[in-house]
């Protein structure tokens, strides 16, 4: 199967979540290709089986980068996805993604949110078992 993974990063929490599920997804015989918002065009992604975007929440919304990729994102009709995010807050921004992906006519395959928190050896951390999470994720893939 290919992947092609977009995410938006600002301390590293979603680049950590995308690079360990690359592993995983090789590890079962995937192709990946991994790319920032900055990087890929919306209007010309490579082709995949499925497509997995991964994004923070931010200022109550899901993060503007993500939003404005979702918004431009053109020629994904009947395609898959699944969808990562991550937050601070009880609340995650998951409805948001699938409400912009929806409109392109994408089809929901997984989806996983990460609560991040403090951690007084590690500073910033996922809060709970995130690998589970994230392996289970992928198996949905």
């Amino acid at each position: 199967m290919k992947y092609v993974m977009v995410y938006w990063s600002r301390y590293g929490h979603n680049k950590k979540l995308i690079d360990f599920l690359e592993n995983i997804l090789k590890k079962n015989g995937g192709e990946t290709q991994i790319f920032t918002t900055e990087q890929a065009n919306p209007t010309a992604l490579p082709n995949a089986d499925v497509f997995i975007f991964s994004a923070a929440a931010e200022k109550f919304n899901l993060q503007q980068n993500m939003r404005k990729f979702m918004k431009n994102i053109s020629g994904m009709d009947g395609k898959n996805y699944g969808i990562m995010n991550t937050h601070a807050m009880k609340k995650n921004r998951l409805s948001k993604m699938e409400k912009l992906l929806s409109k392109k006519n994408m089809v929901k395959i997984a989806e996983a949110d990460f609560q991040v928190g403090k951690d007084i050896s590690s500073g910033n951390a996922f809060i709970g078992n995130w690998k589970a999470k994230l392996d289970e994720f992928a198996k949905k893939l």
